[in-house]
C-alpha cells in the first residue's frame, strides 16, 4: 500500500498506473484508494485526511470541490497531481516527527478525539 494526505474538501480525480491513465475497463474494476479514519490538522485548522491506495497506484491528480471553491487561490489552483505518493513507514515519520500538528479520528469511528502530538 502506498498513501497521501488529501486535504477535507479536496476530491480525487484520475489515477496513473504504470500503463498510463488508469483504465477501469482493463482493470475491470476501479483503483482501490480508501480514506483512512485518521487526519491531521495543521496550524491552519485544515484537516489532512490520510489516504492509502493500491500498489499499482502510481499518480492520483486532486482538485477543489466546486463547493469549496470560494477561495481565489483554490480557484486559481484547478488541480494538482501527487507524484510522490509514500509509504506507510513514512506516514509514521510524518505523525511522529511534526509536533504542531494535531490528530483526530473520524467521528465514523465513534470517537472525535483530536491530540496534539507531543
Amino acid at each position: 500500500m502506498k498513501y497521501f494526505f488529501l486535504t477535507e474538501g479536496w476530491s480525487i480525480g484520475r489515477v496513473w498506473e504504470l500503463g498510463g491513465l488508469w483504465n477501469d475497463i482493463a482493470w475491470r474494476r476501479q483503483p482501490d484508494i480508501q480514506q483512512m479514519e485518521i487526519y491531521i490538522q495543521d496550524n491552519q485548522q485544515e484537516k489532512l485526511w490520510l489516504y492509502s491506495v493500491e500498489d499499482a497506484v502510481l499518480m492520483v491528480e486532486v482538485r477543489p470541490q466546486p463547493s469549496n471553491v470560494s477561495d481565489s487561490a483554490q480557484r486559481a489552483i484547478g488541480q494538482v497531481v501527487l507524484k510522490r505518493l509514500i509509504s506507510a513507514e513514512q506516514v509514521l515519520e510524518l505523525l511522529c516527527a511534526n509536533t504542531v500538528l494535531e490528530i483526530g479520528l473520524s467521528k465514523e469511528n465513534n470517537s472525535d478525539m483530536m491530540q496534539e502530538v507531543p
